[in-house]
């Protein structure tokens, strides 16, 4: 079960999403297509990963922002940027191209400083944009809380999409990221749990002066939790079921 779109339509082009989006891929096309050799590619993820020995001995730094465009495989890159083409674009119409622009790389920051202070000697590097994404979706979530959300549900014999609101659908993966978090072994290595949980939480807690501006709640007694605007609709799923034949 993933999300595959929003019913959110933006009323301005979200140039910042589409060039972050351009550069991730282009940083990934390069990183593996240029650096086949296991040397360079080592010597390519001390330089740009996100390191926090490095950082705790007062180096490093230029990884604390460069690891937000480093990922670790294709399935890795396609997920963020999906989720950053869901939720990116009505973040930066709500808050103009720098301040999202802003807004993003603070909340990798602060993703990256969250997962660096359970283990400040930790000796595993830090890459992907998931830490900043989470950011776009804590915002997210608190601008428009029931906006609809298409998940594509895929379960053994049969695969539909179902519109959900908002905050199920990010409040769900919250959750998901606290509990495999706690679960988790930091010196293994893995998904970095707490920087997804680090940058939701800071990109919320950035979001509120907006919201404030907003009206606060009344601006979801306005809306009723829904965007400021028409939703887009979308035709009914033609995804067939596929039944088991007996």
């Amino acid at each position: 079960m993933f999300p595959i779109r929003d019913h959110n339509p933006s009323a301005r082009i979200p140039y910042v999403t589409y060039l972050l989006i351009a550069i991730n891929v282009a940083v990934f096309a390069w990183q593996y297509g240029a650096l086949q050799d296991v040397r360079a590619s080592n010597q390519f993820l001390y330089d740009y990963a996100f390191w926090p020995i490095l950082f705790a001995n007062g180096e490093g730094f230029t990884g604390f922002f460069t690891h937000m465009f480093l990922h670790g495989g294709f399935m890795h890159l396609a997920g963020n940027m999906l989720f950053l083409w869901i939720f990116g674009d009505n973040m930066e119409d709500e808050m103009g191209h720098i301040p999202f622009a802003i807004f993003y790389v603070l909340s990798g920051f602060a993703a990256a400083y969250i997962q660096y202070l359970p283990d400040t000697l930790s000796q595993i590097p830090m890459v992907g944009a998931s830490g900043a994404i989470a950011g776009v979706m804590g915002g997210y979530l608190l601008l428009f809380p029931k906006a609809k959300v298409d998940i594509f549900v895929f379960f053994i014999i049969f695969f539909r999409i179902f519109p959900i609101p908002s905050f199920i659908v990010l409040g769900v993966w919250m959750a998901l990221q606290v509990f495999n978090g706690l679960g988790s072994d930091l010196n293994g290595g893995g998904t970095a749990y707490w920087a997804h949980v680090g940058g939701f939480i800071a990109g919320f807690l950035m979001t509120i002066p907006l919201w404030l501006r907003r009206g606060a709640a009344a601006y979801w007694d306005r809306t009723d939790g829904h965007p400021p605007h028409p939703e887009t609709r979308y035709p009914t799923s033609n995804v067939p079921v596929i039944r088991r034949r007996k």
